[in-house]
């Protein structure tokens, strides 16, 4: 039988664990303040989501020392709104338009993050400024970007500041292998993969290039950052990972077995966590991402009409930092403009519907050691862009905030 919310309620310690969702009370379910401090929704491009994942950055900000946010956008393009908060460098409408990948730029919440991160940085010295990232590849559903921009960017860095013979090649072979940009973003490779040119003899070379790059730019760390600066051999060594994995994902599309698609989710969550590693090495992160990119358990999803499962970038961040990995899963009651009407009360949001308040925050692993042997059951979604949470993944995640109703005019 399914567990009353009245029940729950009536458990000690759940009750007193379901509060609105503040930094401090957050901090309080974790044993530490963690490096990366992930906080997951199961539907992207929402106001309410968003409005509530920037004010409990500011609060982080204020309260917790946490310097820096990264999102689920284009870590490349996201270089420039780092640049725009930390140093004024072009417009707040460039930056939001060219600097978060998707379309997302466009939604109010993500242009009002930006716009008080440069407010908050004015006058403050430089290692007291909070810093912008995206942690995504260069990746769109349809299609990967050219390698050309990471390549190139990463062989420029080493070229004034290496002895020349020590680089693979030159600047013009680059190009020449690299071809024309097109190549590499035909859309119809995402489901043809006779359509990619990611197995071509000069995919391979350019991986061959790109990884004795890589290995040059680490060789040279002392010397680089002499010569430079930590974040300028910092920002290099993202454009390293970026091109390698690239590379990896081209060659993923133009794979013809089965596991062709698992590779793909794969390959662009590795390129994730490697983002996500590299930026909790500077200080405290607040991430923000779908859950299926940070939860502990294994990911799942159907494409192609086939079933996936690959492990999530949060998933392989959280095994490398311990204790300085958490996860805060968002569930959500109703999201009506999508076809999302109230939860069956025999679901885990239809219990925690009934809960007052427009938004709690509950302590996951309480809630299902409440739950017992008998957990709700799994939500259905007649939507397909919104993913109802998984009971069986409470005791893996850190902290659940539950948002009630999620209105359509938000923005």
């Amino acid at each position: 039988m399914a567990t009353d919310i009245e029940d729950i309620e009536g458990i000690e310690g759940i009750g007193d664990t379901a509060r609105p969702v503040h930094a401090a009370a957050l901090m309080r379910l974790l044993p530490l303040r963690p490096r990366l401090l992930a906080l997951g929704e199961p539907t992207h491009g929402e106001e309410t989501l968003l409005h509530l994942r920037n004010e409990l950055f500011r609060r982080l900000v204020e309260e917790h020392g946490y310097r820096t946010i990264a999102i689920e956008s284009d870590c490349m393009r996201g270089l420039s709104v780092d640049d725009h908060v930390t140093s004024g460098t072009g417009t707040l409408d460039e930056a939001v338009e060219h600097g978060i990948s998707h379309g997302w730029g466009a939604f109010p919440a993500n242009r009002e993050l930006v716009r008080w991160m440069r407010q908050f940085n004015h006058g403050r010295p430089a290692s007291d400024r909070l810093r912008f990232a995206g942690f995504d590849g260069p990746l769109e559903i349809t299609a990967a970007a050219s390698p050309r921009e990471a390549l190139r960017a990463l062989h420029d860095h080493l070229s004034p500041r290496v002895e020349t013979d020590l680089l693979p090649c030159t600047a013009e072979t680059l190009d020449r292998l690299l071809g024309a940009d097109d190549r590499w973003t035909e859309p119809a490779a995402m489901l043809d993969p006779s359509r990619s040119v990611g197995r071509s003899a000069d995919a391979g070379r350019l991986r061959l290039i790109a990884d004795d790059l890589a290995a040059l730019l680490d060789a040279q760390a002392p010397h680089l950052i002499a010569s430079t600066s930590r974040e300028e051999w910092d920002r290099a060594r993202l454009y390293a990972r970026t091109a390698t994995g690239l590379l990896r994902y081209h060659d993923a599309m133009a794979d013809t077995s089965p596991a062709r698609l698992t590779r793909l989710v794969s390959v662009r969550d590795q390129m994730m966590a490697d983002n996500l590693l590299a930026l909790a090495a500077r200080g405290p992160v607040l991430v923000h991402a779908h859950n299926a990119h940070l939860q502990r358990a294994k990911s799942s999803m159907t494409m192609g009409g086939r079933p996936l499962g690959w492990w999530s970038a949060g998933a392989l961040a959280g095994v490398r930092l311990g204790a300085d990995y958490a996860f805060v899963a968002t569930a959500l009651g109703t999201l009506r403009h999508h076809g999302v009407d109230a939860p069956p009360p025999d679901t885990l949001e239809g219990l925690l519907y009934r809960l007052p308040g427009p938004h709690r925050l509950v302590d996951p692993r309480r809630l299902a050691a409440a739950l017992g042997d008998t957990p709700p059951a799994i939500r259905t979604s007649p939507w397909f862009g919104y993913a109802p949470f998984d009971p069986a993944h409470l005791a893996d995640s850190d902290g659940l905030v539950f948002v009630r109703d999620v209105p359509g005019d938000g923005r």
